[in-house]
């Protein structure tokens, strides 16, 4: 009894922080600040355009008009995701906001499970276990990667409990509905991989079958192929190519892959977070001191040697990825250019907090006082530092990004559009110092674009109205044709930067675009951040100036000439 309302107490308690961790969003509202990269520039503009499309169930050859004349229906990701109904059922912000919330209380349970099921069973410890997964909810994992990688640690809970033969119907419950709320390609492909080589590993050494095991991997294999239909058609009976075949990305000599693997193992990874330096790195590296002089090794040991080794695969695999030992194998594979098998550190939010929980449970088994207080201290150091990593702080008080309702500015674009007054499906938009998903997401028709999945035919296109740009700006020029999945329109004056806001200073004084290029793809406007000094020298009208005080952005409008 009492351990079970020492439970029932400790979880109540996180799931409180948690709720405190994510209020910021429910309260603020549009006013909130969070991530710009890989989310307001493009994501959560996706959701908007993709609801308003009325393409939710569009076939595997429809076509998005807003974006780019036609993006494919399938670049949007598919139907079956929960994140998608989220915002055509509210409003962006609540739908972010709800979300993060059930993404981070999933995110505790699965490791709170897997660490007292599979890790720390010493029933004494459950401190440890729950602190350890509260820190890993508070993550600051890439927000439409929902549980990609926060559900591993839920997967692996019901993985073993399976391949022990000790799972009931929670455990097939957990891995059924996973697959509704993660990405197959950006997380749980590599999850499922570990899984198949464990299975592997079982049948080798143990000569052990195992059937359940095999057959639960390949039913939630194959719930994500199901559920990700679009992307396997892509990939399987696309009749188009697109722009992710001239990906080029392995350059790096061993020295340059040497110094990403530490870079790797020491910071980690803008989409998967872990924010382990300062304090659970030196934890583990105690930690691993400890076991490999000890006299003798406990199972516990041995699986955190293992977890450590794996750890540095990872990262070491991370960055050999790059190397340009692969740039042939990739020149003559299109699946090794398209597809980054790099990710497979995707792993390491998993292994690092599993790792940490273990590390603390050895120290704290010594048994003395001041190494138990030395456990604690370091929990809650960790708790702190995840604390201020709270986006609120981050890019509201430390980068000062704009808020929601700033960058999107809503009030303002609907000015321009009145201005213009014409019907937003008659003409096609640019833009230059901004993100072309702030237009996007205000209902405009746009040329350019940032999407994972581009026709090829149309970044060619598209990049005649840039080849002069990119032709004085080897840096642009690199990014842009062996990368491309931003289609801006690229300044060499302004480079590879991508919002100038209104209390900038800078201008372009010598553009070169092919206005005839942009013209042919249907460009009628020019939305611009920053004067364009040469307009009329590139067949563009300078029409007239929006400022709003909700706005992040002055907006420059220029007509292209006919």
């Amino acid at each position: 009894m009492m351990r079970n309302y020492a439970d029932r107490k400790v979880i109540m308690l996180c799931i409180a922080a948690i709720l405190l961790f994510v209020s910021p969003l429910f309260l603020l509202g549009n006013d909130a600040h969070i991530r710009v990269h890989d989310n307001l520039d493009s994501n959560l503009a996706w959701y908007k355009v993709l609801a308003d499309s009325g393409q939710m169930f569009g076939g595997v050859h429809a076509v998005i008009p807003e974006i780019i004349g036609g993006l494919p229906r399938d670049a949007l990701g598919t139907e079956w995701t929960l994140i998608v109904w989220l915002h055509s059922w509210f409003s962006t912000m609540t739908a972010y906001a709800i979300s993060q919330l059930l993404t981070r209380l999933v995110a505790f349970l699965g490791m709170y499970l897997l660490l007292r099921t599979h890790i720390i069973r010493n029933i004494k410890a459950h401190w440890i276990a729950a602190l350890v997964s509260l820190a890993f909810s508070l993550t600051p994992f890439w927000p439409s990667g929902m549980l990609s990688t926060m559900g591993h640690p839920l997967a692996l809970w019901a993985f073993l409990s399976i391949r022990e033969n000790k799972a009931n119907w929670k455990h097939w419950l957990a891995i059924t509905l996973l697959p509704l709320y993660a990405s197959f390609v950006l997380g749980f492909f590599f999850f499922l991989v570990l899984m198949g080589l464990i299975w592997l590993v079982d049948l080798v050494r143990y000569r052990r079958l195992h059937l359940r095991f095999l057959g639960s991997i390949i039913w939630m294999t194959a719930l994500f192929l199901a559920t990700d239909y679009r992307l396997v058609y892509t990939m399987i009976a696309g009749s188009e190519t697109m722009h992710r075949v001239e990906f080029v990305s392995s350059r790096q000599d061993f020295t340059q892959t040497l110094h990403l693997f530490l870079k790797n193992f020491l910071l980690g990874h803008n989409h998967v977070m872990t924010l382990h330096t300062f304090i659970i790195l030196p934890v583990l590296l105690l930690t691993l001191l400890l076991v490999l002089f000890s006299r003798q090794r406990t199972r516990p040991m041995k699986i955190y040697l293992g977890l450590t080794g794996f750890n540095l695969l990872l990262s070491f695999w991370y960055a050999l990825w790059f190397n340009k030992i692969w740039s042939m194998p990739k020149e003559h594979i299109d699946l090794l250019s398209a597809f980054n098998f790099a990710r497979f550190h995707f792993l390491r939010p998993l292994v690092i907090y599993a790792s940490f929980g273990l590390a603390c449970y050895l120290l704290w088994q010594l048994g003395k006082r001041s190494v138990r207080a030395f456990v604690y201290i370091c929990l809650c150091l960790q708790l702190v530092v995840l604390a201020f990593s709270n986006e609120e702080i981050v890019y509201g008080l430390y980068k000062k990004t704009p808020s929601v309702k700033a960058f999107y500015a809503t009030e303002q674009f609907q000015e321009i559009r009145d201005y213009i007054g014409a019907p937003q499906d008659t003409y096609k938009v640019a833009s230059i110092g901004l993100h072309p998903a702030v237009a996007q997401y205000n209902g405009f028709y746009t040329v350019d674009t940032y999407n994972n999945i581009i026709p090829l035919s149309y970044k060619h296109r598209f990049r005649d109205i840039i080849a002069d740009e990119l032709a004085k700006n080897k840096e642009l020029r690199r990014y842009f044709d062996e990368w491309g999945s931003r289609l801006y329109i690229f300044s060499a004056e302004l480079g590879k930067h991508y919002d100038f806001r209104k209390n900038t200073d800078r201008t372009i004084k010598d553009l070169d675009l092919d206005t005839n290029a942009l013209r042919k793809l249907g460009g009628t406007y020019i939305f611009s951040s920053v004067l364009i000094e040469n307009a009329a020298a590139n067949d563009l009208e300078y029409e007239r100036s929006f400022d709003h005080p909700d706005s992040a952005w002055k907006v420059h409008l220029y007509h292209v000439q006919s």
